[in-house]
């Protein structure tokens, strides 16, 4: 079975950026053992670039496209990094936070005191990053 979908070209143009995140998202991290489904539908999705005037996307690599290098560069990547750093700094004040509570003999599960501590880390990441973090190890 196939299907056929319409849309505009900016409406492509942003599935396609939709299309690289996940991609990215799912399988970056994941060396050789990628899920190949994800990167077959991105190539897809990408060889139609030719068909609607956005070659400048899209390369071939081993029989299949690609996201170019032009695509890449032109701005989704800072969207992506933007993401991963958002998601680690509030990842690592939770952590943190509930360490500190823990530590203290409050009870994990405390919310109010957990989100407090939250708050007052992601206060401190946004003012100095990971300037004043000190491990001893």
């Amino acid at each position: 079975m196939t299907m056929e979908l319409s849309m505009s070209l900016k409406q492509f143009r942003r599935l396609l950026d939709l299309v690289y995140i996940g991609n990215w998202v799912l399988n970056s991290a994941r060396g050789d053992d990628r899920i190949t489904e994800f990167d077959e539908v991105e190539s897809l999705l990408f060889a139609k670039c030719r068909d609607v005037g956005m070659e400048k996307l899209t390369e071939p690599l081993d029989g299949c496209a690609i996201p170019s290098r032009a695509f890449a560069e032109g701005g989704i990547h800072e969207a992506v990094m933007e993401y991963e750093d958002t998601i680690f700094f509030e990842i690592l004040a939770e952590e943190l936070a509930r360490r500190d509570v823990i530590a203290e003999g409050g009870a994990e599960d405390d919310a109010e005191q957990i989100n407090e501590r939250i708050g007052a880390y992601i206060a401190e990441f946004e003012r100095n990053g990971t300037d004043n973090i000190v491990l001893n190890l």
